[in-house]
């Protein structure tokens, strides 16, 4: 759901938020951005969507990788929904 949303801006990010509070997948280093959304819910920034991404697929969230983690998801929100996007975006949290 978290990729779909990223990826395609579905479904409503209350809807993300919220399956993400009920469910909360592990990963170290995850806790930090649940208490966030905890807090902020529909108000959490995209971009902390994205770091928690990386977190859960087991990279580290520091500045250079949100960066370009964000500019993989803003192509491909922006009209590039092609197979290289989609693949950039695959591979990042690979």
């Amino acid at each position: 759901m978290l990729d779909r949303y990223l990826l395609e801006g579905k479904p409503p990010k209350e809807e993300v938020v919220a399956a993400l509070l009920q469910v909360r997948p592990e990963a170290p280093g995850a806790a930090p951005f649940y208490e966030g959304l905890k807090i902020l819910g529909s108000r959490t920034p995209d971009l902390s969507l994205m770091a928690l991404r990386l977190v859960l697929a087991g990279k580290k969230a520091d500045d250079a990788s949100v960066k370009s983690f964000r500019a993989i998801v803003e192509h491909v929100r922006h009209g590039g929904d092609d197979a290289a996007g989609i693949n950039a975006y695959k591979e990042a949290l690979e």
